[in-house]
């Protein structure tokens, strides 16, 4: 049996590799056995080791992870045709009884691979770095640690629901909004509240109703008579939206005028009562509810307001074996209380770092070609876009791409940005920006599964996107 490797993209693209030895280390350091000059790339991050006939993949803790046929990997058996990702880098494991192709290196103890490879496609722009402050990339480091705790800790009072907690961190690092999307009993609002226990952020609920008015929101002046000058004078009282978590339940269900009144406050983090205008402290964020079903007597968001909201995330029925967890816990009058995670100040840091961290040009040309191929009257549009797609995303879908993809990246002890990390955060964010036409709608299609056909469709830049020696983005 003959095993090789071939790399799809990266410093050694288009070259294969003969795992002529029991033991072969991938790295960006000159001494690995196959180095790998690639800035998403750690110094040692991963070996593939031969044990009782059958190749072992393992990541060695490196800072961007790996991952096996896209999924996250830490040890993992290979078998023929596996897809390998370290870093951003790509390759693929073959086990064949045939001959190895002509042109393979042989990676052996006396022949190393060369630590460059003269790449058959143009190489990306390298990877911007980051001076990041001793105490910044302390608490980045600690952040997986605290993400597992979260989730514990989270999890003590909701069982799964795994992908929608994430999404509401993510939102909460990039410092956005979100609107959660679910039937009525799915633990919405006792998701948020869990969460701001364990951020320690106060938490406010409003019920949105047909009567409820801006002023039931943001507060209002009340005139009350000065006890020490005997005058008549207003005195502001706060509303419910002067708080780090707001939790706006329903808000489909009360007219225009009192949705806009969040407008403001979600946006420039302050709102005004009258002539004056108060700040909203820090962190703030907004999570609004919506049930899919029911539509009779509601005031649908505008798209304008939608697109205020970074994430639209969708909580679906839980799987046979939690809701079975699910009734057992909560009819037995037992319940473990969540302990806080983070301080507001360690939150607001991480906000911070998040707006910090680089992203690659490589990356950022990705998320421009994908935002793009959501409209229609965009030229290089797929026809799929062309045939389903009525009104596609704004620039706002790419700067939340982007800022999404950094809070994945912090919320897994990162200070890398990868396309993965894009392919990720698409689905939330790009299904309530995008409006389907008539064809869509008449074959069942809806923008989440058009959303996720683009992913499919749109490719990373490649060769052409970047003149040949140059490293930098083509004009």
């Amino acid at each position: 049996m003959n095993y090789s490797i071939t790399f799809h993209s990266g410093p050694h693209a288009g070259q294969s590799y003969e795992l002529a030895k029991d033991v072969i280390m991938l790295g960006r350091l000159d001494e690995m056995d196959l180095p790998i000059q690639d800035a998403s790339v750690s110094s040692r991050h991963a070996e593939l080791r031969l044990e009782n006939g059958q190749w072992i993949f393992t990541d060695l803790n490196s800072t961007n992870g790996s991952t096996v046929n896209k999924t996250q990997a830490t040890t993992v058996a290979l078998a023929d045709g596996d897809v390998i990702g370290v870093g951003e880098v790509i390759f693929q494991f073959h086990a064949s009884s045939q001959p190895l192709p002509s042109g393979s290196v042989s990676l052996s103890a006396k022949d190393p691979a060369p630590a460059s490879v003269p790449p058959a496609t143009a190489p990306k722009p390298p990877e911007p770095e980051y001076n990041a402050a001793p105490d910044e990339l302390a608490l980045v480091e600690k952040m997986r640690d605290y993400t597992d705790r979260i989730r514990t800790e989270v999890g003590k009072v909701i069982i799964g629901q795994r992908e929608v907690l994430d999404q509401i961190l993510m939102c909460i690092l990039a410092n956005g909004h979100a609107l959660l999307i679910g039937l009525p009993g799915m633990a919405k609002t006792l998701t948020v509240k869990t969460i701001a226990q364990v951020l320690n952020l106060e938490f406010k609920r409003v019920q949105f109703t047909p009567d409820l008015m801006p002023g039931d929101i943001i507060g209002t002046d009340v005139l009350e008579t000065n006890k020490a000058t005997g005058e008549k004078e207003f005195r502001f009282i706060k509303g419910p939206i002067f708080c780090n978590l707001l939790l706006a339940d329903e808000i489909n269900r009360t007219p225009p005028k009192t949705q806009a009144a969040l407008l403001e406050a979600m946006q420039e983090k302050m709102v005004t009562a009258g002539n004056t205008t108060y700040k909203l402290a820090q962190p703030f964020f907004v999570l609004a509810t919506q049930n899919p079903v029911e539509q009779e007597g509601t005031y649908p968001l505008p798209e304008a307001q939608l697109d205020r909201f970074m994430f639209n995330i969708w909580v679906d029925y839980p799987l046979p074996e939690e809701e079975e967890a699910v009734l057992k816990a909560t009819t037995a009058g037992v319940r473990d209380e969540p302990q806080p995670v983070l301080t507001r100040e360690e939150l607001l840091h991480l906000q911070d770092v998040v707006r910090k961290v680089p992203v690659s040009d490589h990356v950022i040309k990705y998320v421009t070609h994908l935002v793009g191929s959501t409209r229609p009257g965009n030229p290089h549009a797929p026809q799929l876009t062309k045939n389903y797609i009525s009104t596609g995303a704004g620039p706002r879908a790419g700067q939340c791409l982007i800022l999404a993809a950094k809070a994945t990246a912090i919320l897994e002890g990162r200070i890398h940005v990868s396309c993965a990390d894009i392919r990720r955060s698409a689905p939330p964010v790009l299904r309530h920006r995008i409006m389907t036409n008539f064809a869509a709608d008449s074959e069942g299609l809806s923008p989440l599964d058009i959303v996720k056909k683009l992913l499919e469709i749109v490719p990373e830049p490649g060769a052409e996107a970047y003149p040949a020696g140059s490293g930098k983005p083509a004009k």
